[in-house]
């Protein structure tokens, strides 16, 4: 059996490691190994797959919570990507299903579960600021298992035909075990959880019924998105052979940067710099809006650092709306540099001006005074 790797390993995070580490290392990963960025390189395809593969497992309080208490045999066999169910998308009721399996017979019965399907696939995708206010559609290359043409999803040579009820779990998938006061359900050893058997396997597939295959699947991305969203695509996951419906795609989407914007939910912040002239004695400015539009600011004589200028209805798309957020423009005045004589003149002779009239800087006067009063005071 093939070593299987410690998840915190792959994501290069130590077991201590907060859901904010986790999700930062994992989307620097995931964008260093993304198969768009290393088109034909094998080993960065089955890399990025581990990555997904290991976040899908510790971005999840519960699974990571199982997985840190039993490994990776919390998830062989059954549901998810294997063994037990623990929700977030995934499916099925967290770690109360471990409890329902271990005593379901004992307490009259289980619950109904999730019908086996293939595996969840999760990937990648990049969009800009302004994509994510519009909409956009994607193509996205995933990497996965889908049906194989040779024996069209059977895994048998003789197609539906060859393909049998399993004899030890008469189809159930699974197997129940008797341990002590206890009864445990199990994978079925003989097909492996897949309720039938091949007699002749198929020479491309090997009786799988599936193959590895990169394929392109289109998505809509709505506009009002946010950083971090996770978008499900129903059956463009795994496909489970011998009949069995695929499962699905998980799309995690990451905003890029932006030069100009910053965005705070449904709010888009545009940090503005001012000469100290334009600030003394106001202006009128225009800046861009996030549509592609501009739009003008009046500011007024004696703006100081730091303030803000609300433009209402001028921010982000609000998702599954058409509201829109507000625009804020914070300001910051700029010192002049690399003054030439005649402008050092002039500011010179503005400042012995202004130490004569207080009402010209009173933040700066009231806050010398006080000093003064502080060495008064200790003296």
């Amino acid at each position: 059996m093939a070593t299987q790797l410690d998840y915190y390993a792959i994501l290069e995070v130590s077991r201590t490691a907060t859901a904010d580490e986790i999700k930062k290392s994992y989307r620097k990963l995931a964008m260093k190994y993304h198969p768009d960025r290393n088109p034909g390189d094998d080993a960065a395809e089955a890399k990025f797959k581990e990555i997904n593969q290991a976040y899908d497992i510790l971005k999840d309080e519960q699974k990571r919570a199982a997985y840190d208490q039993y490994g990776h045999a919390a998830f062989e066999g059954g549901a998810g990507p294997g063994g037990f169910d623990f929700g977030g998308g995934f499916g099925g009721g967290g770690l109360g299903d471990i409890f329902e399996q271990m005593f379901g017979d004992m307490m009259g019965g289980r619950r109904g579960g999730r019908a086996r399907t293939g595996n969840d696939i999760q990937t990648h995708v990049e969009i800009t600021l302004e994509e994510a206010f519009t909409g956009v559609k994607k193509d996205v290359r995933v990497i996965t298992r889908v049906a194989c043409e040779a024996c069209h999803g059977t895994g048998s040579e003789d197609g539906a035909s060859g393909v049998e009820v399993c004899p030890s779990c008469h189809g159930a998938g699974k197997v129940r075990a008797q341990q002590g006061f206890f009864v445990v359900e199990r994978p079925c050893p003989t097909c492996h959880g897949a309720g039938k058997v091949v007699k002749n396997p198929c020479k491309v597939c090997h009786g799988e019924g599936t193959i590895e295959k990169e394929r392109t699947v289109e998505v809509q991305i709505p506009a009002g998105v946010e950083d971090g969203t996770r978008i499900r695509l129903s059956g463009e996951g795994e496909a489970g052979g011998n009949g069995v419906p695929p499962g699905d795609l998980y799309i995690q989407i990451s905003i890029d940067e932006h030069g100009i914007f910053q965005r705070d939910g449904a709010n888009i912040y545009c940090r503005v710099p001012l000469r100290m002239a334009q600030a003394a004695l106001g202006t009128e400015i225009e800046v861009p809006v996030i549509d592609g539009s501009r739009t003008k600011v009046k500011i007024p004589a004696g703006t100081q650092t730091g303030a803000h200028f609300r433009l209402r209805g001028k921010g982000f798309s609000v998702l599954r709306s058409t509201a829109r957020g507000d625009m804020y423009i914070q300001v910051t005045v700029e010192t002049p540099q690399n003054l030439s004589k005649r402008q050092r003149e002039l500011l010179e002779e503005f400042e012995k001006e202004a130490r004569e009239d207080v009402k010209q800087s009173p933040e700066h006067t009231g806050f010398f005074r006080r000093v003064r009063d502080f060495f008064e005071g200790k003296e």
